[in-house]
């Protein structure tokens, strides 16, 4: 039987090898080259990602400095009429950072000889901080420098001495911060006050508006980029308050140039002037002394020699600048004198106690407690009406007064002007003052008080109560600052007068003014007088403790015009150094004048007409003769006896 033979399938493929074209090989080899590229591609990009991680790396590690405050703006403080009295000027400073400088050794001789050639640094003593603070971020080389000094750093960089220099000058920036400068230096240096570091203010509006002053501090963030410059962003800082004061520069200027030469010429242990806006209770000027330099308040050298200032130790050093710094119109307390008597008649009349038509009559000493309590008077002034018992200056009228209200009247009137409490001013450092209590006020306590002697005030206290005396009886709370602005001018804060107690009345008030017209005109206060003015107003003379030193402070507080007041003085001299003068009131009255003269015009302030004094007309031969009258009527005051203090008694104050 036969074999049949198997077909062949038509889809066997065939075991024969089949040839590497051409083709095929340049296919392969394509893939190949692109594969290969794609890898230096890959390996390329690698390196690029590791540069950057380093340069990343390297300016997270500088971020301690970059990242950084951006200081703001201290508001300024401007006088009523706009001009600056305290404002912050941008400085720079220089800060190098020997990291960076030093990761590039080519970039070290081009930027310290940019350093020295522009600001005169010493080569070894750069080279010396790189050698030992290579890790170190921020040096300050140079602190306060001007705009002009920073932009010359930058002129330089574009263009530096040597040409190869350029591109190479690393590691430097500007730090910004403010400077606090006064351009007036020491005006008003007592009211203003002064800047420690941190912008702290220390006295004065410095220190009472100093959050006001302040802002809040922006910030920087910034990177270095991969040829060491820096590239940031700013979050902008918001600037301090603008503060408007009542004070006037101008009148600041006169008070104290005249306080200045008295004391030159004179001198006292203090002094202090007060000018107020009767109207607002605005302090218009303020002087204590003689003032400081507000741009450089640590100095002494003004007071002392440099001898005595290397002499002292730290706490002397302190406890003078204490004494330089304080303000004797706010912190010093004293007897005020005779000064207070319209403050006794004022509560007498409001009272009914005493009426305009009631006289006294005084024999030069009261009996009181058992106790003598003399008058200025020795003589005694005879019978005197109510006008006079201001004019004369007379104690007997005045314990009379004191003793018709009793204790309690004199006490509750006491504290409603607002002795014994502080007046609310808007400075640092006000004194209170003390009260014998009314428990204590005995028939001596109570007569020495009527004058103004057995109790303290300050002057602000006794200032603010006397203007609401003549103003139609409206007490306003003293004030330094009238207005607070932000940084862009827009008012934020008025602050308008306020009126805090309705002292006495408009009656009372008249005849108060009345009464001082005719105390400076024909009374103790001649020395006073202003020619073409009328200026009415009332002197003190305090004998201070202990009474046998036989020291004094002599006062005049007084307003113009007299009859429609709108500038209160307050003079006060504290153991005047001639001591022929220490007693003698009218040395304040006549500084009062001295200030007055100069000061009214600027004020515009003129006379306006006569003022019809009928309620107290007073006739030359009704005026009783004092002892030690003048020629011209004023009182030469005899050292041994003062105008309103009693004979020492017993448990005074």
């Amino acid at each position: 039987m036969q074999k049949k033979k198997k077909k062949k399938s038509k889809n066997t493929i065939s075991n024969k090898p089949k040839k590497f074209t051409g083709k095929m090989q340049a296919s392969l080899l394509l893939v190949f080259c692109v594969i290969v590229i794609v890898l230096i591609g890959l390996v390329v990009r690698l390196f690029i990602i590791k540069e950057k991680t380093d340069y990343a790396q390297k300016a997270l590690a500088q971020q301690t400095y970059i990242s950084s405050d951006i200081p703001y703006k201290r508001g300024s403080i401007l006088d009523r009429n706009g001009t600056v009295l305290a404002r912050s000027e941008k400085v720079y400073n220089l800060i190098l950072d020997p990291r960076v400088l030093l990761s590039k050794e080519t970039n070290v001789d081009p930027t310290i000889r940019a350093l020295t050639e522009l600001y005169g640094l010493n080569e070894g003593d750069l080279r010396r901080i790189l050698q030992e603070k290579p890790d170190s971020a921020y040096v300050v080389l140079l602190k306060q420098l001007s705009y002009e000094q920073k932009t010359a750093f930058y002129t330089y960089c574009e263009k530096p001495t040597k040409e190869e220099d350029k591109g190479k000058i690393k590691g430097v920036w500007f730090e910004e911060e403010y400077l606090r400068t006064y351009p007036f230096g020491t005006l008003a240096s007592h009211v203003i006050g002064f800047t420690v570091a941190g912008n702290e203010g220390n006295y004065g509006i410095e220190q009472r508006y100093n959050e006001e002053l302040n802002g809040t501090n922006g910030r920087i963030y910034g990177y270095y980029d991969a040829e060491l410059n820096i590239q940031q962003t700013e979050k902008p800082a918001v600037d301090g308050n603008t503060i408007i004061s009542t004070i006037d520069a101008n009148l600041q200027r006169i008070v104290q140039e005249k306080v200045e030469a008295f004391l030159d010429e004179i001198g006292a242990k203090n002094v202090g002037v007060l000018m107020m806006d009767v109207n607002t209770g605005g302090v218009l000027a303020m002087q204590s002394n003689y003032s400081y330099d507000l741009n450089n308040p640590q100095s002494l050298t003004n007071w002392y020699t440099e001898e005595e200032i290397k002499a002292m130790s730290n706490d002397e050093r302190l406890t003078n600048l204490y004494s330089v710094w304080r303000n004797f119109c706010l912190s010093d307390t004293y007897e005020p004198g005779s000064t207070f008597k319209p403050f006794t008649v004022a509560a007498a009349l409001e009272e009914q106690f005493i009426s305009m038509d009631d006289d006294f009559y005084c024999d030069g000493v009261e009996m009181v407690g058992g106790w003598p309590i003399r008058c200025n008077n020795r003589s005694g002034h005879g019978h005197i009406n109510l006008a006079q018992s201001i004019m004369f200056s007379c104690n007997d009228a005045l314990m009379e007064m004191a003793r018709r209200m009793d204790r309690s009247y004199f006490y509750a009137y006491q504290k409603h002007f607002l002795f014994g409490e502080k007046s609310g001013i808007d400075l640092p450092g006000e004194a209170v003052g003390l009260l014998i209590p009314e428990s204590n006020l005995n028939a001596s306590e109570l007569a020495t008080s009527s004058f103004g002697q057995s109790f303290t005030t300050t002057m602000i206290q006794l200032g603010s109560a006397f203007c609401s005396l003549v103003n139609g009886g409206y007490y306003y709370e003293p004030h330094v600052v009238k207005e607070i602005q932000n940084a862009e001018g827009a008012t934020i804060q008025k602050i308008e007068p306020k009126v805090i107690v309705q002292s006495v009345s408009a009656e009372t008030s008249e005849l108060l003014k009345d009464a001082l017209y005719l105390t400076v005109s024909d009374g103790t206060a001649k020395a006073a007088q202003v020619a073409g003015y009328l200026v009415g107003g009332k002197t003190g003379t305090a004998q201070k403790y202990p009474r046998s030193e036989g020291k004094y402070l002599v006062s005049f507080i007084g307003c113009v015009p007299a009859d429609d007041p709108q500038v209160m003085i307050y003079v006060a001299i504290d153991e005047a150094a001639d001591p022929t003068l220490q007693d003698k009131a009218s040395i304040s009255s006549a500084l009062a004048s001295s200030v007055l003269a100069e000061a009214l015009p600027y004020l515009k302030i003129y006379p306006d007409g006569e003022i019809d004094y009928t309620l107290f007309a007073v006739k030359e031969e009704d005026i009783p003769m004092q002892e030690g009258t003048g020629a011209d009527g004023e009182v030469q005051y005899d050292p041994s006896r003062n105008e309103e203090s009693a004979e020492a008694l017993p448990g005074e104050m």
